[in-house]
């Protein structure tokens, strides 16, 4: 890990952290957001090659909000990682055998091959060269990545933080730790937390590899996990004492950008008491859950932090706006906080004036076949909903 990196983490300046949701190709909803974000922190700091590892310090993400933070972390440009996904969308979405499909829709080697050589390319390897690591001098920023252990049952957000228990080279009793995720290929995290069950096959990584102590676990998609918006959990590790991040809290020294990838209520007003049986409820209820836990993230961030842009939750509590002058809650402000989030629902989409869009084109996280539909949502809320004084104090 690059001593700069150490020395960024540790000083006393205000800190920036971005999280980014979980969705599929829907992630370039998301890449569109920070593109306008990019672009306009380049015009307000007067860096006209500024990427967004040079402002925010602490990059996180689920499933494909995963790619977008390493991709980041790694130094690379909106542009460069808009390119990713528009170039490679319909591979890495690419069709399992019909044998397979029992099991999962989509082959996994494409994207992990297009992991592999687009960030080892980012962090400078030649071709050919072993996969850069989870401890790479390379990463620009803090970078955590939620994946569920499906071998343990539990949520893994891993992360680069040299502070972190099992990034130590060395155990409290003195002994080398053999396996240390720092060492860990990067590539493969990434592909672990993309690993959503029933389109993709799960990924087995081994720890300690070439040593009597080797073992494997078996990784499936973080969304799969209550942290697909990982805000919160990146403000925990943030400040936590376990984790020795310990950054100071406050308004004017903590900002958290949190970027989704599109949301929509699955109402069902025709809904009947014997259509909930066994397969309804296998399909259903995980959504369920995912929408519920992401939005509970979201409603946590705007209570502890001052929420200076969102969308509506709900019909009661609303957006959750606060200004120093209008607070929202009795709860002392932690941080400044934002969400983007497209409401992509019928109403949603005409509000944006995108009647044109079916929303059930920018519904889906395999939804490749309509990706201008996907970009034109996210670059049109962008254009509608950011503004650069959402960052006020820190720019």
């Amino acid at each position: 890990m690059s001593s700069k990196l150490i020395a960024r983490i540790d000083s006393p300046v205000p800190k920036k952290i971005l999280t980014c949701d979980g969705g599929g190709i829907l992630g370039l909803i998301s890449v569109e957001i920070l593109a306008r974000i990019e672009a306009d922190l380049r015009t307000r700091l007067n860096k006209p090659d500024l990427v967004l590892a040079d402002w925010f310090d602490f990059v996180c993400g689920t499933s494909t909000g995963a790619i977008i933070a390493a991709c980041i972390a790694a130094g690379m440009s909106m542009d460069r990682i808009r390119e990713f996904y528009v170039g490679s969308g319909e591979q890495m979405f690419d069709k399992a055998s019909v044998f397979k499909r029992l099991r999962y829709s989509y082959n996994d080697e494409p994207l992990a091959e297009k992991l592999r050589s687009e960030l080892n390319h980012a962090l400078g390897y030649a071709e050919g060269a072993p996969p850069a690591t989870l401890g790479d001098e390379g990463l620009r920023t803090l970078l955590m990545m939620v994946l569920r252990n499906h071998t343990t049952d539990s949520p893994w957000p891993v992360s680069n933080n040299p502070g972190a228990k099992y990034n130590q080279r060395i155990k409290t009793d003195g002994t080398p730790r053999k396996d240390c995720n720092l060492d860990l290929p990067l590539w493969q995290l990434v592909r672990a937390s993309t690993a959503a069950p029933t389109f993709f096959p799960p990924e087995v990584v081994t720890f300690a590899p070439g040593t009597p102590d080797e073992y494997q676990f078996i990784f499936v998609d973080g969304g799969v996990t209550t942290y697909n918006n990982s805000a919160f959990l990146a403000f925990q590790m943030a400040t936590a004492a376990p984790y020795r991040i310990n950054w100071p809290t406050g308004t004017d020294r903590l900002l958290i950008v949190s970027v989704g990838t599109g949301s929509a209520a699955r109402a069902r007003p025709e809904l009947k008491e014997d259509d909930l049986w066994l397969l309804d409820h296998a399909k259903s209820i995980p959504s369920a859950l995912m929408n519920a836990a992401s939005a509970g993230w979201d409603m946590a961030c705007r209570l502890l932090g001052e929420c200076r842009h969102g969308g509506q939750i709900d019909r009661e509590v609303w957006d959750m706006l606060a200004t120093p002058d209008t607070p929202n809650s009795t709860v002392s402000k932690q941080f400044a906080y934002v969400r983007y989030d497209p409401d992509v629902t019928r109403e949603g989409l005409d509000a944006l004036g995108l009647k044109a869009i079916d929303p059930a084109r920018v519904q889906l996280m395999d939804s490749v076949k309509f990706i201008p539909d996907i970009q034109r949502v996210g670059t049109t809320y962008a254009a509608a909903h950011f503004t650069i004084e959402h960052f006020r104090g820190f720019v």
